[in-house]
């Protein structure tokens, strides 16, 4: 049997896992056959790659060795495959723009807009609750573009080599139900929030730690913190069970309502990010553009949050271009 990269694969999984049963749960394959496959890897190997035993298994010295080169070809091979899905389509027109979303407020009108002025491109969209995956799929060019966002001053994750842009910056608003005690204030204090139950959906980054400091600076730590989707935050604070944290240009449905958070205790920051060797760098300019034309787009359904904007110009749209862009979207909506 000639080696081949799918086996160092499973020699790594195994030693990562540190057991041939997680390992085959961590591939997708059943353990008879995983353990099938090691004995061959081993057999054209020359012995043993694991000591196995109740408490798992442990690398041999030979396992080492194979261990130690299977760690820089695997990367080396996948560095390879970036580049040239990367280099295949460098000369060609962009007519394909795949975006990968992270609980996105403006991919759907960004996609809207794009339509609208590229009715030939192929557009197609990727969810996820994880910014570094949709970061590693734009890196390995399974992606064009990561529509994510971080807290506070957080960067995104820098392994992967991403031009990074900064779309917007927003407090972070808090959901309530509409006849919840404090749904009449403009803005509701986060100490008074303090007895309630939170919701928040999955997702990477440091948001969840942010929070606590928040709370804590406010003189309290939150209660228990439910996990759910999307859907599942919007019921659970309908039933009045959680309130939850979300972005200001988030629109809820009936019977709920946003209200800001005084003084800003949290920020989040919207960013699109894409590689600068791929095909999707030469309309990076474009798309850059486009997202933050969706970005006003939404906040037309937020005058109130329109008219807090030109008080606080450290936020809404980024860059050189915020002032106007926040007083192009409050015209709008005014009309």
């Amino acid at each position: 049997m000639n080696l081949e990269l799918r086996h160092l694969r499973v020699v790594c999984a195994i030693a990562e896992t540190g057991s041939v049963t997680k390992a085959a749960s961590t591939l997708g394959l059943a353990q008879p056959a995983l353990t099938a496959q090691l004995q061959r890897i081993e057999r054209a190997l020359g012995g043993p790659l694991f000591e196995r035993d109740r408490r798992g298994a442990r690398p041999t010295a030979l396992g080492e060795l194979v261990l130690d080169r299977a760690r820089v070809l695997l990367p080396a091979m996948k560095g390879l495959q970036d580049e040239a899905a990367r280099l295949a389509g460098a000369g060609d027109p962009v007519t394909r723009y795949r975006f990968g979303g992270v609980n996105s407020p403006i991919l759907g009108r960004l996609v809207h807009r794009l339509a609208a002025a590229r009715p030939e491109a192929q557009i197609s969209t990727y969810a996820s609750w994880s910014g570094d995956e949709l970061a590693q799929l734009v890196a390995g060019g399974r992606l064009d573009f990561a529509l994510t966002g971080v807290c506070g001053d957080a960067a995104p994750a820098a392994e992967f080599g991403l031009c990074w842009r900064e779309l917007a910056v927003d407090p972070v608003f808090v959901l309530l139900r509409q006849c919840h005690p404090m749904a009449d204030r403009e803005e509701i204090r986060l100490v008074d929030l303090s007895r309630e139950q939170w919701v928040a959906a999955p997702g990477d980054g440091c948001f969840g730690d942010c929070f606590a400091a928040a709370c804590a600076r406010a003189g309290f730590t939150p209660r228990k913190v439910y996990e759910a989707d999307v859907r599942g935050c919007l019921d659970l604070v309908d039933a009045g069970e959680a309130v939850a944290l979300c972005q200001a240009t988030f629109r809820p449905v009936a019977g709920l309502v946003t209200r800001r958070l005084a003084g800003v205790p949290l920020r989040w920051r919207l960013l699109l990010g894409w590689h600068p060797d791929a095909p999707a760098a030469r309309v990076a300019d474009t798309v850059l553009e486009t997202a933050v034309a969706a970005y006003t787009d939404a906040l037309a359904n937020h005058p109130d949050y329109l008219a807090w904007l030109p008080r606080h110009p450290d936020f809404g749209v980024a860059g050189p271009a915020r002032r106007g862009a926040n007083r192009l979207s409050a015209g709008i909506t005014a009309v």
